[in-house]
C-alpha cells in the first residue's frame, strides 16, 4: 500500500462525500422553509377561514419533524467528512516534508534543563513531537512525550514495538478514532479523572436512594391531587415537609459531590468515544490486548458504565432547566443526581484512571504506528543487553526530507567506544548527531527508526548541541556547557549513556580545550558510555592517540567547485584536511 496514494484516495473520498452531503444540506434548508411556509398558509386557512379541520396540519408537522432528523443526520455526515479531509490533508503534508509548523509542536512539554530535548530537536516547531504526535487526549499526548523523554527498559521497549508493528496496517482504525471529533482533543486529563476516581467517599445513608424517588413520586401524585380537590392539604405537606428535611440534610454534601463531578463527569462522556471504537477491535500482540483487556471490569465494558454515568450527569445538568426549577426541590431532582454520580464513583471510580491511561497509551501507540505506515522504507530497531552499543547501517536524520537526506553509517561497538567527527562549517557534523540521538530515542520509544537496519543496547542519551548562555541565571554559554557535561558524566556513573557533544569545550583556548576535552571523553568511556564528538579544532582529534583503540576519527569533507562551496555529507575515516571558514567568509563579502 503507497501511503500518498491511499491518503490522497481516501482524501478525495471524504471530498466528495463533504459536497454531497453540502448539497443535501441546502435542499434541506429549502424544504424546510418550505413545509413551513406550507404549514403558515394551511394554518391560516383552517383556523381563520375554518376552511378545513385543524387535524390536517399534523401532516406538515410531522414532514418537518421528519426534515429536521434528516437535516441534523446530513450535518453530522458533513462534519465527518470535514473530518476526514484535515486528518488527510496533514498526514499528506508530512508525507510532502511540508508538515513543518502544521502540527502540535508540544512546546507545553519542552524543558531547557532536559540532558537532550531541547538539543534534539525533541519538541518544539519542526520538532520529533509535531511530525509524530496524533493523539486526541492530553494524556495521550503527555504519555509520548514522557516515552521521547527517558528511555523504555528492554521488555517495554519490545512490548511497545510489537503493538506499534500490529497497529501500522490499521488505517481504518485511526481514521475512526479521529473522526470522533476535535472536541477530544486535550480535553481528557488523566490526573483530574484519576483524583476524582479515587477521592473518598461522600457519605450519604443509603436508604435515601430508595427513600427520595418514593417521595418524588409520592409528590408528583399529591400535587395534582392537591390542585384539583381531590386529596386535603395534609399528605402534600407531609410529603413536601420530608424532602425539605432532606434537603437541608444533605446540601452540602450535594453541592461536593456536584461541584467535584463536573469536570471528570464531562470529560468521561468524551472518552467513551474512543473507549466505544476500542472496545469493537480486536487485537493480537500482547500490550494491546493487555490495554483493551483494561476497558472491560467484571465483563462488563467501560463504555456502558460510562453511559451510565452519563445518563446521571443528564439528569444533573436538566436541573437548571426553567420547567425543571419550579419542582426540584419538590422531587429532590439534583439530590438524586447526586446520589445516583457518587454511586457511580464507589463502583467505577477506582477503574477511571485505568480507562484514561489504557486511551493514552494507545494513542501515543497509534502515533508511532502511523510514523511506520508513512515511512515503509524505516525499520523497526533490534536490542540487545550488555554494554554499551550502537550501529546503523544508513541512517538519516528523522526530520529532514527522505530525497534530501544522505544516509550514513555509524558504528561504535566492540572496543571502539569513541567517534571524533571533524569537518568544515555546515558539512553535517551536528546533523549527524542529532540523527543518532533523535534515532536512539524513537528506538527506546518503541518506534521505528530512519534507518534501513539498526541494533543498539539500552542506552540513555546525553547531548551538548545547542546550549546557550543565560542572562537571566548570570551564565555563559561555556559555563553553560560545561554544567550540562558534568550533568552527562554524572548519568554515566549508573547507567548506560550515548552522549553527543557538539563543538566540545569550544569557549576556551586551544591548548585547556584539548586537555579539558581529553578529560570529559577520558571520563566518559572509563564509565562504559559510547558516543560522538564534534570539532573545528583539529588539535581534539589527537584525543584519537590518548584513547588508543577505544577512538577513532571519522570526518565529513567538502570542495571549492566555481567559486561556491559544496558538500557531500558523506561520513568517511580519519580527520579533515582543510577548513572552509575563510572561503565562506569571502563569500558574503568579507575582504579577508
Amino acid at each position: 500500500m503507497d501511503p500518498l496514494n491511499e491518503y490522497v484516495t481516501r482524501r478525495d473520498r471524504w471530498r466528495a462525500e463533504q459536497q454531497r452531503s453540502q448539497r443535501q444540506f441546502i435542499q434541506l434548508g429549502n424544504w424546510r422553509l418550505a413545509i413551513a411556509a406550507a404549514t403558515a398558509v394551511m394554518a391560516f386557512f383552517s383556523i381563520a377561514r375554518e376552511a378545513f379541520s385543524a387535524w390536517w396540519l399534523l401532516a406538515p408537522a410531522v414532514v418537518f419533524v421528519t426534515l429536521v432528523i434528516l437535516y441534523y443526520r446530513v450535518v453530522r455526515r458533513r462534519t465527518f467528512a470535514e473530518r476526514g479531509i484535515r486528518f488527510y490533508d496533514h498526514g499528506i503534508a508530512r508525507l510532502n516534508d511540508e508538515w513543518m509548523g502544521t502540527g502540535n509542536s508540544g512546546d507545553q512539554f519542552r524543558d531547557p534543563g532536559h540532558v537532550y530535548s531541547d538539543d534534539l530537536d525533541v519538541f518544539g516547531e519542526g520538532s520529533l513531537f509535531e511530525l509524530i504526535a496524533t493523539a486526541r487526549t492530553a494524556s495521550g499526548e503527555r504519555t509520548l512525550a514522557d516515552w521521547f523523554r527517558s528511555p523504555a527498559e528492554h521488555d517495554e521497549a519490545l512490548l511497545r514495538q510489537e503493538a506499534v508493528r500490529e497497529l501500522t496496517s490499521r488505517l481504518d482504525l485511526r481514521e475512526d478514532v479521529a473522526l470522533l471529533g476535535e472536541d477530544v482533543r486535550a480535553e481528557v486529563h488523566e490526573n483530574t479523572l484519576g483524583a476524582w476516581g479515587l477521592a473518598p467517599p461522600v457519605f450519604i445513608p443509603p436508604s435515601l436512594r430508595v427513600v427520595a424517588p418514593l417521595l418524588a413520586i409520592a409528590a408528583l401524585i399529591t400535587a395534582p391531587a392537591l390542585l384539583i380537590r381531590t386529596l386535603p392539604v395534609a399528605p402534600f405537606a407531609i410529603v413536601l415537609a420530608c424532602n425539605l428535611v432532606i434537603w437541608y440534610v444533605v446540601r452540602k454534601r450535594v453541592t461536593q459531590i456536584v461541584e467535584a463531578a463536573d469536570t471528570p463527569g464531562h470529560d468521561l462522556r468524551i472518552l467513551s468515544l474512543l473507549l466505544q471504537r476500542l472496545e469493537h477491535e480486536q487485537f493480537e500482540t500482547p500490550r494491546l490486548q493487555q490495554l483493551r483487556g483494561t476497558l472491560n471490569i467484571e465483563g462488563s465494558a467501560a463504555s456502558r458504565r460510562i453511559a451510565q454515568l452519563e445518563r446521571w450527569m443528564d439528569v444533573l445538568d436538566s436541573s437548571e432547566h426553567r420547567l425543571i426549577r419550579g419542582i426540584r426541590v419538590l422531587v429532590l431532582w439534583r439530590e438524586q443526581a447526586a446520589m445516583g454520580i457518587e454511586a457511580w464513583r464507589r463502583v467505577n471510580g477506582k477503574h477511571v484512571g485505568g480507562w484514561v491511561r489504557a486511551v493514552a497509551e494507545f494513542e501515543a501507540l497509534s502515533s508511532l504506528a502511523s510514523l511506520k505506515f508513512e515511512r515503509p522504507e524505516w525499520s523497526f530497531p533490534s536490542f540487545r543487553d550488555g554494554e554499551a552499543y550502537f550501529e546503523a547501517q544508513a541512517m538519516q536524520h528523522p526530520l529532514m526530507s527522505q530525497a534530501k537526506c544522505v544516509p550514513n553509517d555509524v558504528a561504535i561497538s566492540g572496543g571502539l567506544r569513541l567517534l571524533i567527527v571533524s569537518g568544515s562549517n555546515m558539512s553535517g557534523k551536528s546533523t549527524l548527531l542529532r540523527s543518532v540521538g533523535l534515532n536512539a530515542v524513537l528506538a527506546w520509544a518503541g518506534g521505528p527508526v530512519a534507518a534501513k537496519q539498526m541494533s543498539l543496547s539500552p542506552l540513555h542519551v546525553g547531548a551538548s548541541v545547542r546550549v546557550v548562555d543565560s542572562l537571566q541565571d548570570n551564565r555563559s554559554r561555556f559555563f553553560a556547557e560545561i554544567t550540562r557535561i558534568r550533568e552527562i558524566v554524572g548519568l554515566a556513573q549508573s547507567r548506560h549513556m550515548l552522549f553527543l557533544l557538539d563543538e566540545l569545550l569550544s569557549g576556551t583556548n586551544s591548548h585547556d580545550r584539548r586537555i579539558g576535552a581529553s578529560g570529559v571523553v577520558r571520563a566518559l568511556v572509563k564509565a562504559g558510555a559510547i558516543g560522538l564528538i564534534t570539532t573545528h579544532d583539529l588539535a581534539l582529534a589527537e584525543i584519537e592517540q590518548d584513547l588508543g583503540p577505544a577512538a577513532a576519527n571519522v570526518h565529513f569533507d567538502d570542495r571549492i567547485l566555481d567559486g561556491r562551496i559544496e558538500f557531500d555529507y558523506r561520513l568517511r575515516p580519519g580527520v579533515v584536511t582543510h577548513s572552509n571558514a575563510l572561503e565562506l567568509m569571502r563569500a558574503i563579502g568579507l575582504e579577508v
